[in-house]
């Protein structure tokens, strides 16, 4: 660990943490019922939730991880399919194993869900059981972001609705992410875009699907120091992507449905030998790369957005960055936000997008 970068990280956290806890625009208002705080979503409404949160039902994958970092991960009894599925997740979260599935892709099971008796329920904005949840007079609080300013206000608002303790946590997460933001940027933002490579973010190959702009991923590639070369997302042909020719390629973990598995990597390299896709350049200098994943998918929507804008960077420009330990890094996060003690063996599986080891 360097010691020292960190030691000068924790009086970075301590000031930003004071300046955001003034600036904080997240302040509860009492509700008419004393035991009840009213918020304002994402969608704009306001809801009425309990002052005290003792069981969450979390209709949001990404978001599991989010509760989880700010303290509350053991009051998850009712997740998703997505989220059930991520085992890095039960290892820092072992509470995840006793969580009922009650949300997957069609919708939600309401009988589950009721059994569970969640205080509280998050989904992602324009949720389609959000209504059907809230008929059953539970508390449905819609999050959504899709760059880092919307990232800080979902942590800071879930800060908000878990409690005191959970607000620290989340301004000092926001004060770690702030710093590597400027850190990065303050080296990418100065390099001539011809000299930025051309990224292509691939989040699945039958149908091939990319990552196009106004999104998250968009955020990173960009604070990296790349340009996305997908001027829009969704599917693709591979005619198109021959056309964009990019750089570098950054297959999600979603791709292949490889979820970390050394079967699909295999597999992935034999896609890459087919003549279409030897004719891009990534793959002909060797520039394809697997996203890493840990307790949720580095490069969508979670906590770990704050290690993948180092991942990247490092990928993109190594030369400019030979100070990032990714490793280091990892284990710093991981014992720092979720509370778990990393080894180097774990930082690797996670940055090499494998499962814990049997």
């Amino acid at each position: 660990m360097k010691t020292g970068k960190h030691t000068m990280l924790g009086g970075i956290f301590i000031l930003l943490i004071f300046l955001a806890g003034c600036q904080n625009a997240f302040k509860a208002q009492p509700a008419v019922n004393p035991k009840q705080i009213t918020i304002t979503d994402a969608s704009g409404a306001k809801v009425a939730i309990p002052a005290q949160i003792k069981r969450i039902g979390d209709a949001w994958p990404a978001h599991n991880e989010v509760v989880c970092m700010l303290g509350a991960g053991d009051k998850i009894v009712a997740t998703t399919t997505a989220a059930a599925q991520r085992p890095w997740m039960k290892v820092v979260n072992p509470q995840m194993s006793q969580a009922v599935t009650a949300f997957d892709t069609t919708g939600v099971n309401l009988e589950t869900l009721m059994a569970a008796k969640p205080d509280i329920v998050f989904t992602p904005l324009n949720n389609k059981s959000a209504q059907k949840i809230a008929d059953l007079k539970i508390p449905v609080v819609q999050l959504m972001f899709n760059d880092f300013d919307s990232l800080k206000e979902c942590f800071r608002l879930t800060g908000v609705i878990l409690g005191e303790e959970a607000k620290q946590r989340a301004e000092k997460y926001i004060a770690y992410l702030d710093y590597n933001l400027n850190r990065i940027t303050g080296i990418t933002a100065g390099i001539p875009r011809e000299q930025k490579p051309k990224v292509i973010h691939i989040t699945r190959l039958a149908p091939l699907m990319v990552d196009g702009r106004d999104t998250i991923i968009n955020a990173w590639i960009t604070v990296a120091g790349g340009i996305n070369a997908a001027e829009t997302g969704g599917e693709v042909s591979m005619e198109q992507l021959i056309t964009w020719n990019p750089d570098v390629i950054i297959f999600g973990n979603t791709a292949l449905a490889l979820n970390g598995v050394e079967d699909g990597a295999r597999a992935l390299n034999g896609t890459l030998q087919d003549e279409k896709w030897r004719r891009l350049k990534a793959v002909q200098t060797g520039k394809v790369y697997i996203n890493p994943e840990g307790a949720f998918f580095w490069d969508r929507y979670g906590a770990e957005e704050a290690l993948q804008i180092q991942w990247a960077a490092k990928i993109l420009h190594p030369d400019k960055f030979q100070d990032i330990d990714i490793v280091q890094e990892t284990r710093f996060f991981y014992r720092t936000f979720l509370n778990y003690d990393l080894s180097a063996e774990e930082a690797n599986r996670i940055i090499n997008g494998k499962p814990p080891a049997r």
